[in-house]
């Protein structure tokens, strides 16, 4: 087991916080109703899934969810092919939109510049504007809307108009490539797209006309385009085209009305990261994400009425869409477009400050750069504010936990969660019953049976293994865009173990019953047979001053596989004899002595993907000669020549 936990936890919530918690509140109600006892999250856990069908009810009427509910709770309980509440009539706009008062739902920074808050009562009557543009374009249930935007209010408004009609919303960020964006749209043939003319980043402003001039033309289903003008310049000449502004000004003053549909009616389209192949189209069901986000945001969240909700996430990312959800408990969301470190590294911390955030989400590699560049937000910013910080995106090494109670913020619940795009939730996060213990994820998500199997399909704890989820649960894909008879979807989640989610993470449980989350299983190593998480890695490495960031991989060499790690050196430093021994010796005495490199080898970048995630498999394939399937998945795909016919790697 990995020796990282120690006698006492970083952070313990107190006993009045866990009694004005949502979920004490909800386990108050849950003995009282069920006549079960309820003493710690264990026992609301275990009752979560022993009673599923009775914990999915009472979420659905202790989160007030707006609609039909229907007599039944699931039916045909396999995976795939459960459904839950097969009889229940909603719209999810519907449940977003519950407020129509002065109060703020939506706040928006782009880059240090704060924009006017918008209230319930203008959110709904922009929504109702659009909504009344798409209906006059003839959008009916089941179309695809497609934005190419900021994480701005324009796009909320758009995503939410689209969906009180039963249209179905996908998006992604406007710093990908003309290719990324076809291969991602292309697929689904949208009727409608909306797009920003140009964003701003890291103090420049990037005009997007030329991009979607090919975009348009390469999208042959597309009848109208809406043209945001996020720059100031408008739609300029491109074909279909028409202002934003000008459409909503111009919109006819018609009520918001909302179209009930089955619970899994499609409500978005998400892609997978794209880097092994063209991105899957993965189907959400409005019905099943509502569901799961409640939970998450009211009870492991612990979102209250009026709190200011923020994540730093792009168009491109599921967190987006989980952010956005957090207007179903009535939260107050805080968007931010741009670089998290424009003008400066104060920015999100300014941003706290200003807006007041109670939840501040980001990513564990925004957090290991704050280390690296020396930051003490502790001592320059007040944070009163914040109760909670989550971090997801890849694992959250243990130095940066330290470091976040150190120089962040001593008394605040660190909550590091870890899902995906693939069920648009979490498997394992946050609970504010219970401690947070260094380098750990608290604990499994309510109604989520998520264990850690062996190669033999043996749960295990304290062992590395595979993270997979054993019973089934509402934010299941309904299934993948153009995959009638659900080949791909099977083959992508049931083929290992058939008939349990197998999620693809290489994890842990700890003795506390938290999760360590070790990398992804495609991307880990395996010399002599023995199989280590690139995480584990990383985690010693980028704790040394001189090292920016790493990435390591498996070579396949003599028969076997030997582990090679590429490293980004800081500013002015050289990767000579000396700085190779302290690297493997760090790893040596943090890790184990498998997890030494065979090569160590300097690069001036590594790719990653348009989320900021490095792309192991990618180099991967550079190394061995194969060709890269999908480069337009990257954000920076000219690093991948830095790792092509290395001589280093030649002996």
């Amino acid at each position: 087991m990995s020796d990282i936990s120690r006698a006492h936890p970083l952070w313990q919530p107190s006993q009045e916080a866990i009694a004005r918690s949502n979920m004490r509140g909800f386990m108050d109600h849950v003995s009282k109703r069920h006549g079960v006892t309820m003493e710690t999250y264990g026992d609301l856990h275990r009752w979560s899934i022993e009673a599923r069908e009775d914990f999915w009810s009472e979420i659905w009427d202790s989160c007030g969810i707006i609609g039909e509910k229907g007599a039944r709770v699931l039916a045909h309980d396999t995976m795939p092919g459960a459904r839950f509440f097969p009889d229940a009539s909603l719209n999810f706009a519907e449940n977003l939109l519950r407020r129509d008062d002065e109060t703020l739902a939506l706040l928006f920074n782009n880059e240090g510049v704060n924009a006017k808050p918008m209230s319930w009562r203008e959110l709904r009557a922009e929504v109702a504007r659009f909504a009344a543009v798409l209906k006059g374009w003839g959008v009916e249930p089941g179309d695809r809307v497609a934005a190419f935007m900021p994480n701005c209010p324009e796009t909320i408004i758009a995503m939410l108009a689209a969906t009180s009609m039963g249209a179905v919303f996908s998006s992604c960020s406007p710093d990908f490539g003309v290719r990324g964006v076809l291969d991602r749209f292309g697929q689904i043939e949208p009727k409608v797209f909306i797009a920003c003319d140009g964003y701003r980043y890291a103090g420049k402003v990037l005009e997007s006309h030329e991009k979607l001039a090919e975009i348009i033309a390469g999208l042959p289903t597309l009848e109208h385009v809406a043209i945001v003008p996020f720059i100031g310049v408008g739609p300029k000449n491109l074909p279909k085209t028409e202002d934003w502004r000008k459409l909503l000004d111009e919109a006819p003053a018609t009520p918001l009305t909302f179209t009930r549909l089955p619970s899994d009616h499609p409500l978005y389209i998400m892609f997978s990261s794209g880097t092994t192949g063209v991105p899957k189209c993965i189907i959400h069901s409005a019905g099943g994400t509502l569901l799961q986000h409640v939970k998450e945001h009211k009870l492991h969240i612990g979102l209250k009425p009026g709190e200011t909700l923020f994540y730093f996430s792009t168009c491109g990312w599921m967190m987006w869409n989980w952010l956005v959800s957090g207007l179903a408990v009535e939260a107050t969301l805080a968007l931010y477009d741009g670089s998290p470190f424009a003008p400066d590294g104060n920015v999100l911390f300014d941003y706290i400050d200003h807006a007041k955030i109670d939840v501040f989400g980001t990513s564990a590699k925004f957090i290991d750069a704050l280390k690296k560049s020396g930051a003490k937000p502790r001592q320059t910013h007040d944070l009163s504010s914040v109760r909670l910080i989550l971090s997801t995106g890849s694992p959250l090494v243990p130095e940066s936990f330290d470091y976040v109670y150190e120089d962040v913020k001593r008394d605040v619940q660190l909550s590091s969660i870890s899902g995906g795009t693939d069920i648009l939730a979490c498997f394992v996060g946050g609970s504010p019953l219970l401690p947070v213990w260094r380098g750990e994820i608290q604990a499994r998500g309510l109604a989520m049976a998520t264990e850690v199997w062996d190669d033999d399909g043996r749960p295990v704890v304290g062992e590395k293994g595979e993270l997979v989820c054993t019973k089934a649960f509402p934010s299941m894909p309904i299934g993948f865009w153009n995959d009638p008879d659900g080949a791909k979807y099977n083959a992508a989640y049931f083929e290992r173990f058939p008939g349990v989610w197998c999620h693809g993470d290489f994890a842990e449980v700890t003795e506390h019953d938290g999760f360590i989350i070790h990398g992804r299983s495609d991307a880990t190593l395996n010399p002599g047979g023995v199989r280590i998480g690139t995480a584990e890695i990383y985690a010693q490495v980028e704790q040394l001053e001189e090292v920016q960031e790493a990435l390591a991989i498996g070579q396949d060499w003599e028969g076997d596989a030997r582990v090679v790690l590429f490293v980004v050196m800081k500013p002015g430093v050289r990767l000579d004899e000396a700085l190779e021994a302290k690297i493997r010796k760090r790893i040596r005495e943090g890790a184990s002595p498998r997890h030494v490199p065979a090569k160590i080898v300097a690069v001036a970048d590594i790719p990653r993907t348009k989320s900021g995630k490095i792309t192991e498999l990618a180099v991967r394939d550079v190394v061995h000669g194969r060709k890269v399937k999908n480069v337009e998945a990257l954000a920076n795909p000219e690093a991948l020549d830095l790792f092509a016919n290395l001589k280093e790697l030649q002996n």
